[in-house]
């Protein structure tokens, strides 16, 4: 699988990893969701929430009749306690598991929506590059499918998202990605999350989202 054979990323591209995440998770004891996710400062409950304001603000990028171009939309971000996330967007603790992947779903929903109805024109910032409706779908998906390798590790979840669907979002935003391993490997090694030989994981690390057509 060449880089350039892959296709671009689509709205049902992020449509499909936030569905399968939300399958996968939902199989999580529901005594589990304070454990550490992963290698993340941040409990599991906390991750989803994070998962959850990434597409929310992605979509509120793109909301705009005039997108920003230099900086966010100007929500009021906050934690919750010190070493957790700044979110706009929270889950009622009440509501437990089941509506935390309502949260999460719904988040979802509403970026699938705006990258189906933004003219592929449009430009929105975003510290890694202003992009267009198609970067901020490949953000999501690799948004999604990280976090979501991070929640499984925290709750004993089996997690490994389909190649296609890695491939499509390393073309669109990573350009330097190494096309000697597997697409799921090489997009956890580009997020800092893996090893790979010859290559040591990355203490930093960014995608570039600006088009590059």
């Amino acid at each position: 699988m060449t880089r350039s054979s892959v296709g671009p990323v689509t709205p049902d591209d992020l449509d499909l990893a936030v569905r399968l995440s939300v399958d996968l998770l939902g199989q999580a004891s529901a005594d589990a969701w304070d454990r550490d996710a992963g290698s993340l400062e941040w409990t599991c409950w906390e991750t989803v929430e994070h998962l959850a304001d990434d597409l929310f603000a992605y979509a509120a990028q793109l909301g705009l009749r005039t997108p920003p171009s230099e900086r966010e939309v100007p929500f009021v971000w906050e934690r919750r306690r010190a070493a957790g996330p700044a979110n706009v967007v929270f889950a009622d603790r009440a509501a437990g598991p089941d509506g935390l992947m309502q949260v999460l779903e719904a988040s979802g929903a509403l970026l699938v929506a705006m990258v189906r109805t933004t003219p592929a024109t449009v430009r929105a910032h975003h510290v890694f590059g202003n992009a267009d409706p198609e970067g901020f779908a490949a953000m999501g998906i690799v948004e999604t499918l990280v976090h979501t390798h991070d929640l499984a590790a925290g709750l004993d979840l089996d997690w490994k998202p389909p190649a296609e669907l890695c491939a499509r979002a390393l073309a669109r935003l990573f350009p330097d990605a190494p096309e000697d391993t597997d697409p799921w490997t090489a997009l956890l090694w580009c997020t800092g999350r893996a090893e790979l030989p010859g290559r040591p994981r990355l203490s930093t690390w960014r995608w570039y989202g600006e088009p590059r057509d």
